[in-house]
C-alpha cells in the first residue's frame, strides 16, 4: 500500500468526524460512537493492531475520560453552588456601576471576568456567563454573545485550572516513548511538558493583548449607529492595557508556576487592575461610546431574555465575601502545586493500572484529590459553609452538575478512547508506523518548511470540529509533534502552536456559540455570530504562525528533546 494511500486512511477518523459534525451537521453524541469504531477497525484490519492493544487503549482511554470529568464536575459544580448561594449574582451585580462606556463594560465582564471563570471553570462557561450579564446592563443579545465568545481565546489553553494541557496536551501525547527518549538525554516528561507550557503561555500573551482592541472594533463597527471600526481605536490605550493587565500576570503565571494557574492568577490581577483604573478614569476616553435607543435596533440583535438585575440586588452577601471561594481555590491550587508535603499528600491516594491487559507501555492512573476536580468540590463545600446556613445549594448543584456531565461524558467515552488507539497504534503486525506518524510524515512532505505556520490552524480546526481545545489536543497534539520530528525542528513550538491555535478555535466552535445564544433566548441566529467571530479567529491564527515561524526558523528555538536527541 502506498504512503499517500496509507496517510488518507491514518486521517480518515478525523475526516470523519469532520464529515459527520459539519458535513452531515451529527450531534457529537452520534458521530464520537462511529468515529471511535472507525478507528479501532482501521487499527485491527489495516495497522494489525491486536485486539487486546485495542482494547487495552480503549480501557486507558476510559480512565483519562474519568479524570477529564472529575475535573468537568469539579468546575460546573463550584459554579452552580455558588450561583444557589447568591455568590454569583452579588458578584454581576458589583461591575454594573463602573462606567457609562460600553467599551469599558465589555472589556472589564467579558475579558477581566470571563477570562478568570475560564480558569476557574471552562468548558464554554465564560460565555454562558457574560452574555446575559451584558445584556441585563443593556447590551443587545447578539453583542453579548458576541463579546462572550471573543474572550473564549486567550485563556482558553489554560481553563479549567489547566485541563487542555494537563489533559489534552499531556494525554494527547505518546508520554511513554517521547519520555524514554527525554531520560536518555537527561531531561524528563515534566521539564518537557512545562517547556510547552510555557511557549503556550509568552505566544498567547503576545497575540492576546490585542482582544481587548478588537473587541472595542467590532463592538463599534458591528453595533454603533455610524458602523465605524475607529471608534473602537478611540479607547487604543485603555483596551491595550487591560490586554496587558491580564497577559502579563498570565504569561509569568504559566512560565514560574505550571498550567493550572495562568488563566486564574491572569483574571483575579486583570479585574483589580482594570476595575480601579476604569474608575479613576484612567486612560479612558472622554468621550463615553453608547448604542442608539434599543427602539432602534434590528430584530436579528434581539433576544428572548429579560433580566432584572434588581432582584439579584436583595442579597445581603458582600462583595468579598461573594469572591472569597474563588480567592480560596486560587490559593489552594498554588499551594498543593507547590508544597512538597501538601502535594504527597493530595497524591498519596492513587487509583494506577500498569501495563494493562499485559500491553507493555500503556497504563493509566487516577489521582482524584490532586486533580483540580478534587479540590474544585472541596472550594464548593466550603462556599456553601460561608455563604449559606443550607445544604440546599449542594443539593441543587450536584442535580445540575450532573445533568451536565452526562452530556459530556458519554461524547468523551468514545472521543478519547479513539484517540488512545491513534496513538498506541504504532505497536502492530504490519511493521508500520502510527497513524499519527504517518499522516505527519506525510504533512511534512507535502508542505514542507511551512507547516509550522499552518499548526495553529490546524488546532483552531480541531476545536471547531470537536467543540473543545481539550479534545482538539487530544486528537491532533501527537500528529503535530511527529511533523515537528520528521521536519527536526523544536517539537515543543509546534505542540504549543497546536495548543493556542485550538484555543482560538474555541470563538468559532458551534456548540459554544449555541451554550452562549441559549443563556440569552438568541438561539437559531449562531449563523450570524460565527460570521463575526471569524475574523478574530483569523486574526489570532494567523499571528499565532508567524509567531511560529520566526521563533523556529528565526531564532532557532531548542527545546528538552531536541537537547536530549543531540546528547
Amino acid at each position: 500500500m502506498n504512503e499517500t494511500l496509507l496517510a488518507l486512511i491514518a486521517f480518515s477518523p478525523i475526516m470523519v468526524v469532520a464529515i459527520l459534525l459539519l458535513g452531515l451537521n451529527w450531534p457529537a453524541k452520534r458521530a464520537m460512537p462511529v468515529a471511535f469504531l472507525v478507528t479501532a477497525l482501521i487499527a485491527l484490519f489495516v495497522w494489525d493492531v491486536s485486539m487486546t492493544r485495542v482494547i487495552s487503549s480503549s480501557l486507558q482511554g476510559l480512565m483519562i475520560t474519568i479524570a477529564v470529568l472529575w475535573i468537568v464536575f469539579g468546575a460546573i459544580f463550584l459554579l452552580n453552588t455558588l450561583k444557589h448561594t447568591g455568590a454569583i449574582g452579588v458578584i454581576r451585580n458589583g461591575f454594573t456601576d463602573i462606567s457609562a462606556d460600553r467599551r469599558v463594560q465589555a472589556i472589564i465582564i467579558a475579558w477581566c471576568f470571563g477570562t478568570f471563570i475560564e480558569g476557574a471553570s471552562g468548558f464554554g462557561t465564560p460565555a454562558a456567563i457574560a452574555a446575559p450579564l451584558l445584556v441585563a446592563i443593556g447590551f443587545p443579545a447578539l453583542a453579548a454573545v458576541l463579546m462572550g465568545m471573543m474572550i473564549q481565546s486567550t485563556a482558553v489553553s489554560f481553563g479549567a485550572v489547566g485541563t487542555p494541557i494537563i489533559v489534552g496536551v499531556n494525554k494527547g501525547l505518546d508520554t511513554h516513548n517521547i519520555t524514554e527518549k527525554l531520560v536518555a538525554g537527561g531531561s524528563n516528561w515534566d521539564a518537557y511538558l512545562q517547556q510547552i507550557t510555557s511557549s503556550v503561555a509568552v505566544i498567547h500573551a503576545i497575540v492576546g493583548t490585542f482582544i481587548p482592541v478588537l473587541m472595542a472594533i467590532m463592538l463599534t463597527r458591528f453595533f454603533g449607529k455610524k458602523k465605524s471600526w475607529t471608534e473602537g481605536l478611540d479607547i487604543l490605550p485603555f483596551a491595550i492595557f487591560a490586554g496587558l493587565s491580564f497577559t502579563v500576570p498570565y504569561a509569568l503565571t504559566g512560565v514560574f508556576l505550571g498550567p493550572e494557574f495562568p488563566s486564574l492568577i491572569g483574571g483575579l490581577a486583570s479585574l483589580a487592575i482594570v476595575i480601579t483604573a476604569a474608575k479613576k478614569g484612567f486612560l479612558v476616553p472622554k468621550n463615553k461610546w453608547d448604542f442608539e435607543n434599543e427602539s432602534s435596533w434590528p430584530k436579528e440583535w434581539l433576544g428572548s431574555l429579560k433580566i432584572d438585575l434588581k432582584a439579584e440586588k436583595k442579597s445581603a452577601m458582600s462583595l468579598v465575601l461573594a469572591w472569597t471561594p474563588y480567592v480560596l481555590l486560587a490559593a489552594i491550587l498554588v499551594v498543593s502545586r507547590v508544597n512538597t508535603d501538601f502535594k504527597g499528600f493530595l497524591t498519596g491516594i492513587s487509583l494506577s493500572f500498569s501495563n494493562i491487559l499485559g500491553e507493555t507501555g500503556i497504563s493509566a492512573s487516577l489521582q482524584p484529590l490532586y486533580l483540580p476536580g478534587g479540590i474544585l468540590v472541596f472550594v464548593a463545600l466550603l462556599a456553601t459553609l460561608l455563604q449559606s446556613r443550607s445544604f440546599k445549594p449542594l443539593v441543587s448543584a450536584v442535580g445540575e452538575s450532573s445533568k451536565t456531565l452526562l452530556g459530556a461524558g458519554f461524547v468523551l467515552m468514545f472521543t478519547i478512547p479513539m484517540v488512545r488507539i491513534f496513538i498506541n497504534s504504532g505497536v502492530n503486525a504490519a511493521d508500520l508506523a502510527s497513524m499519527p506518524v504517518t499522516t505527519a510524515n506525510f504533512a511534512s512532505n507535502l508542505v514542507g518548511d511551512l507547516f509550522p505556520g499552518l499548526s495553529a490552524s490546524i488546532g483552531a480546526m480541531g476545536a471547531f470540529i470537536a467543540g473543545s481545545n481539550t479534545v482538539s489536543n487530544m486528537m491532533l497534539s501527537q500528529f503535530q509533534f511527529e511533523v515537528a520530528q520528521s521536519l527536526s525542528v523544536s517539537s515543543v513550538v509546534v505542540v504549543s502552536l497546536q495548543a493556542v491555535g485550538a484555543a482560538a478555535g474555541n470563538m468559532i466552535a458551534v456548540h459554544n456559540v449555541v451554550a452562549a445564544s441559549a443563556t440569552v433566548g438568541l438561539l437559531g441566529r449562531e449563523g450570524a455570530t460565527l460570521r463575526k467571530t471569524i475574523i478574530p479567529t483569523l486574526f489570532y491564527v494567523i499571528a499565532t504562525g508567524v509567531i511560529g515561524l520566526v521563533v523556529i526558523y528565526g531564532y532557532g528555538f531548542t527545546d528538552a528533546l531536541m537537547l536530549a536527541q543531540k546528547g
